[in-house]
């Protein structure tokens, strides 16, 4: 049966987001995630075994007999508590104004967070930046409450982005939200200290709600000698009722539990009132045994010594896959100050490996996976015309991987640019 026999015309054609387009097209190639023959540098997610000096991993969640009914839409009261609690001693020691349980909706899935958070807008000029996360695309298209409104970053400006450029962009734009990965996925480009407290201050000033998510904020790479290497706009907060600022985080990165399932939205209480209410009709809410089984996680300790964990042992895997690149001919912009990606700059390599797809083609036919920086050229609706994207001399390549695991697909990928040059 033909393609257009088969069609049921009641639905449209959904696009793959980046990673699902890139594994599925591997796929066809006989990919096996369990088969060490196979290098995934396009994966979104963090190795997830043991690291040293890291909590032993969980390997066993019991159930108790009321978990077997549903969650509260908004999440486990004792896990928001947990998650407020942790912010407040991570960012807000001494502050007066302290976030609270009723600060956090807890969902399965940052998707999930970001799909609430999105069917609760208004009627409001959104604006986003280019590159963001490919899931940005499809989000930001399929409500029409809002309009997206695209920032473009220029690569051989760093991407830099300051907090006098979100004045003129809010009130030049009219932006009444701003939606950001901070560190950025796929750039690293990381909005920090003072300049980080001055984004805040003018959405606080503008009333321009901050929607930033820190899914990456435990993998930072510029961070003070001896301070733990994180970051998150709660520490520029003064007052979690009124500042328009809304968190989005969970167990998939700074965790390394991705197959949980367990994020959390943390921003004014009017805020998470309503992406609970958008979660009632949207998702029904998250796993109940999970969320119980992620409170200990969560233990101000046991995060200290996780995220100092990844950042040994991202740290060494961030240095030899940026530096064995850059020996090939791949440039980056600007080096990632934040998350477990590189943003390639391909061009100076030889034809036809200059190219995002082209090189993820050639990639495949050496069990290598990469994902095209295309796709991160957030085009909501394709309003945006235009055949070739901006990034199509783009890759990310992910060092969420084990170090074997990269230093197999870097050898691959050293010998496929030999042969083409």
């Amino acid at each position: 049966m033909s393609t257009e026999e088969s069609a049921i015309t009641a639905f449209r054609a959904v696009p793959r987001t980046g990673v699902i387009y890139v594994v599925s097209e591997a796929g066809k190639k006989g990919y096996d995630p369990l088969d060490p023959a196979w290098s995934n540098l396009g994966q979104g997610q963090p190795e997830t075994g043991e690291l040293p000096g890291a909590p032993p991993r969980i390997r066993e969640v019991p159930i108790d007999p009321n978990d077997q009914e549903y969650a509260p839409v908004p999440g486990l009261w004792e896990l928001r508590e947990t998650i407020a609690s942790l912010y407040n001693k991570l960012y807000r020691r001494g502050m007066p104004s302290q976030y609270s349980a009723e600060n956090v909706s807890v969902s399965g899935g940052g998707r999930a967070a970001l799909t609430r958070a999105a069917a609760s807008l208004g009627h409001v000029n959104l604006g986003h930046f280019l590159p963001d996360y490919t899931a940005y695309e499809e989000l930001l298209d399929i409500f029409k409450a809002f309009t997206s409104i695209p920032i473009l970053l220029e690569g051989d400006r760093g991407y830099a982005f300051t907090s006098e450029d979100l004045r003129k962009e809010i009130q030049g734009r009219g932006l009444s939200a701003l939606l950001m990965s901070n560190p950025c996925n796929p750039t690293g480009k990381l909005v920090q200290g003072e300049e980080l407290r001055r984004w805040v201050s003018i959405a606080r000033e503008l009333d321009c709600a901050l929607l930033l998510d820190e899914f990456y904020s435990h993998y930072i790479w510029t961070g003070r000698p001896g301070a733990l290497p994180i970051e998150s706009a709660a520490r520029y907060v003064e007052d979690v009722e009124r500042d328009p600022v809304v968190i989005f985080d969970g167990l998939t990165k700074n965790w390394r539990y991705p197959g949980w399932r367990v994020t959390w939205t943390l921003g004014p209480k009017q805020v998470i009132d309503a992406v609970a209410s958008a979660g009632s009709f949207l998702d029904g809410g998250g796993s109940k045994p999970l969320q119980r089984a992620a409170i200990p996680l969560l233990e101000e300790s046991a995060v200290g010594l996780e995220t100092r964990a990844i950042h040994a042992a991202f740290r060494e895997k961030r240095d030899i896959l940026l530096s064995r690149l850059e020996k090939m001919g791949v440039r980056f912009d600007r080096m990632p100050e934040g998350t477990f990606y590189g943003w390639g700059n391909l061009a100076s390599l030889p034809a036809p490996l200059n190219d995002g797809m082209s090189f993820f083609r050639a990639a495949l036919e050496r069990k290598v996976i990469v994902v095209p920086g295309e796709f991160f050229d957030v085009n909501p609706g394709k309003r945006r015309s235009g055949s070739r994207s901006r990034f199509r001399s783009y890759v990310r390549f992910s060092f969420g991987p084990s170090k074997t695991s990269i230093e197999s697909a870097l050898d691959r990928l050293e010998k496929m640019v030999l042969e083409t040059a």
